[in-house]
Parts: structure tokens; C-alpha cells; sequence
């Protein structure tokens, strides 16, 4: 089956060139540093170093509360944060600056990830949530670089299409993989498609540690004081093909309630807000564009937040929030960002992504599970008329985030012996 896979991998090559290449005609970041997703490169560590590797926007926000507190209590150490996306490239310059490398992610080839090994020398490789290699893992247990999923998790439906190549990730998480999962169900999945019980443990979600950055509440309230004081607001966040249609039709019944309701629609890739716009624009919507410097105004429906990284901010200037890749089998998003701000929260059925904390926050009535556009506009309606039950469904999400706390410093307990450890001399690179 390995070897199966090196042919399948060098086959497919080209191809992964060519769509990177298709990519790039929308959108020219795709083409920058395009040498790094083989492998070369001229960026490069002077030493050994941490590598973490977060394949975009949501991967690096739950590892910025990690890349901080490593840099922190091993500023000698230096840091290389990996991407797939360019997206994710610019939140890690946004987040970190110059204080990190950032490198694009060698495609799974033993000749790139020989490649980035030589330029990187990693001494210890985190990689976050859901991303199985087997020739990048082959090289660290080659080179004896421990190697940690931080964060880990796997839904029934990945636990099924792995289990076809059962002797192929068998053998990906046989090298010495210690396995920081988010909760109970992802451990045991990973323990089906073999990895090492021992080195398989249950750490909880780093997402409950996440610290936003600095002013960003502030920046949210301001806008909401200046410019929609007096009206009832929500905000349908991180939203898929399909969602922004059910949630204008859902807008729509809570206008009919709430005359003076506003809407944030936050699509989650940048690659579809002008499409998103152009369908308002179709829709006959009255609204404005962030990307354009524009407020709403009184009789603006919809505000569209088309920009990076402000959804906390935009979190922070709502009564009720609808966290989306829920209404379309995407797995959901991150329902903690706006628990921790205690907002009342939303959410479709496909919640597979987190269901643990689907599952505490909806146990503590902070969760409302909604099938369709019809029902979500009716739950945010009856929130937004009701101040008071959104203050007690606030306070209980708040208090599931504050419980679910302390995922980060179990792991940085798990990772401490492993930096300990001699780094791989230079030449054992490769």
C-alpha cells in the first residue's frame, strides 16, 4: 500500500501543480514562494527549530495561543509555522509578525519533504487538528523528530475513508506519533486506524484557550455604539455556499419581527465575497462592504464583514450568534469564539468537527440546533426579542468555555520532555 501511494503521489504531482497554477488566476498569492510546496526555497532556520504546521485561517488562530506561550518559555528556540492557504500565510504575519518563520507546507513527496527538512532542521514537529501524511511522518520518525497532533481530531466520516488505506495510516501513526486529542471520541478514532494507545491521549480543545487580540472586543463594541446602538444585531459567521442564501431568508423573518434588525454575514473564504456581494446586489439587499471602508446605515439590512480577521470583533458587536459550516456537511466551526463572549449561539446539525463541545453547550441551553433557514430565523427572532434569555444562554456559554479551558497547558506539559530532548544534527537531514 506505501508503495502504492509514492507512485500515486509522484502521479499527482503535476496535477497539484496545475491547480495551484488554476488557483493563482484568482488569486496571485497561490503563485508566491510556489518553489516552497517542493520543498525549496530560500527561506530557512539557522538551527534547529519548532515546527507547527496549520493548514489555514482556522488552524493558525487555535495555534497562535500555543506558538505564544512556546516562544515565550523557549525564546532560543526559533519557529517555523507551515500553511496550505495564503489565507492562512497572511493571519500568520497578522498574529505573529517577524517573530515566527512562515513557510508554505512541502507537498507529500519524499524528495519536498526531504527538501524542507534541510531548510528547517526541526527538532520537534507539531501538527494541528486533522492532517495525515505518511511520507512527512516516515521523515520524522527517520530523523527522530517527535512528532505531536496537537489539537487532534477525526469525525466518523474521515475515520471511515482512512480505514480504506487501513495498513497505510496503520503505518503513518506507528512512528512514535503522540496523539493530543480534543476529546474522548477523537482518541478512540485514532486508536482504530492504529495509533499507539499509550501515545494517544485526551488533552481537550485548545479553542477554549483562545485569547483574541489585543482591542478587538473593543473594536467591535465601538462599532456597534456608533453605528447600530439602538438595533437588535446578529451575525451569521464563517459561512459556506449555501448558507449566506439560508441566512438572508432567515434575516428576512427577522426583519418581519424586527424591522430594524441588521445582519453581519461573515462568509468564511475570501475567495467568495465578491460573489457574495454580487448575490446581494441580486438579492435586492440594501447593504455595505467592510472592504470598502463603509458603516451601515439605518436602512441598511445586511452588513458584509468581507475582510481577515475580524470576526471577534464582529462577534463582539452582536446580541446572537450563528457559527456556520453547520447548515451544509462542512462539520461546523468554532462555537467557543463567541461563547467566551457570552453570546447566545446558533448552529446547524453538522456539527461533527467539535462535537464535544456541541454537545456540553447544548446540554447548558447556551446551544440552539436549528435544521433550516425557516427555524433559524425563528430562534434568532425569539432571542432578539427576549433580552433576558439571551443574558442566561450568554452566561451558560460562557461558563462551558471557562470549564472547557486548560487544554494549553496540558499540552505544553506533554510537549516539554519532548524539547528536552537533543535536537537531530544538521546532517541528519537528509
Amino acid at each position: 500500500m506505501h508503495a502504492f501511494y509514492l507512485l500515486i503521489s509522484y502521479l499527482a504531482a503535476p496535477l497539484v501543480a496545475a491547480v495551484l497554477f488554476w488557483k493563482g488566476l484568482g488569486n496571485r498569492a497561490y503563485w508566491e514562494r510556489f518553489e516552497e510546496r517542493f520543498g525549496f526555497g530560500r527561506s530557512r532556520l539557522d538551527r534547529p527549530g519548532i515546527w507547527v504546521h496549520a493548514v489555514s485561517v482556522g488552524e493558525v488562530v487555535a495555534a497562535s495561543s500555543l506558538v505564544k506561550a512556546l516562544r515565550q518559555r523557549h525564546p532560543e528556540v526559533p519557529v517555523v509555522v507551515t500553511t496550505v492557504t495564503p489565507t492562512g500565510a497572511q493571519r500568520v504575519r497578522d498574529l505573529f509578525g517577524d517573530t515566527v518563520l512562515h513557510s508554505y507546507a512541502p507537498y507529500d513527496t519524499p524528495g519536498s519533504v526531504r527538501r524542507f527538512f534541510r531548510r528547517m532542521q526541526p527538532r520537534l514537529a507539531i501538527v494541528m487538528e486533522t492532517e495525515l501524511w505518511p511520507n512527512l511522518y516516515a521523515a520524522c520518525g527517520a530523523h527522530g523528530v517527535p512528532l505531536v497532533l496537537a489539537n487532534a481530531r477525526i469525525s466518523p466520516r474521515s475515520v471511515k475513508r482512512y480505514q480504506r488505506f487501513g495498513s497505510l495510516f496503520k503505518r503513518a501513526l506507528s512512528h512514535g506519533v503522540v496523539i493530543a486529542a480534543q476529546s474522548g471520541q477523537d482518541a478512540q478514532r485514532f486508536r482504530l486506524l492504529g495509533a499507539d494507545p499509550a501515545r494517544t491521549l485526551l488533552v481537550g480543545n485548545l479553542k477554549a484557550d483562545l485569547e483574541f487580540p489585543p482591542g478587538m472586543t473593543e473594536v467591535g463594541r465601538t462599532f456597534r455604539a456608533e453605528h447600530a446602538a439602538e438595533r437588535p444585531v446578529w451575525v451569521a459567521a464563517s459561512t459556506h455556499e449555501g448558507e449566506e442564501e439560508a441566512a438572508l431568508d432567515a434575516h428576512e423573518r427577522v426583519r418581519a419581527r424586527h424591522p430594524e434588525a441588521l445582519l453581519l454575514l461573515v462568509p468564511r473564504h475570501p475567495q467568495r465575497f465578491a460573489g457574495v456581494a454580487e448575490m446581494l446586489a441580486r438579492r435586492g439587499v440594501t447593504f455595505r462592504r467592510r472592504s470598502l471602508g463603509e458603516v451601515p446605515g439605518r436602512n441598511d439590512a445586511v452588513y458584509l464583514v468581507d475582510s481577515l480577521g475580524e470576526l471577534p470583533a464582529f462577534y463582539a458587536a452582536a446580541d446572537v450568534a450563528f457559527v456556520g459550516g453547520s447548515l451544509v456537511p462542512i462539520g461546523g466551526h468554532n462555537l467557543l469564539e463567541p461563547a467566551v463572549l457570552s453570546l447566545p449561539v446558533v448552529t446547524g446539525p453538522h456539527n461533527f468537527n467539535a462535537e464535544d463541545i456541541a454537545a456540553l453547550l447544548r446540554e447548558s441551553g447556551a446551544l440552539e440546533i436549528v435544521a433550516d433557514a425557516a427555524s433559524l430565523g425563528e430562534a434568532v427572532g425569539a432571542l432578539l426579542a427576549s433580552p433576558a434569555e439571551r443574558r442566561e444562554r450568554g452566561e451558560c456559554a460562557r461558563n462551558v468555555a471557562a470549564e472547557s479551558s486548560g487544554a494549553l497547558e496540558r499540552l505544553l506539559q506533554l510537549l516539554e520532555p519532548l524539547l528536552g530532548r537533543p535536537p537531530p544534527s544538521s546532517g541528519s537531514s537528509g
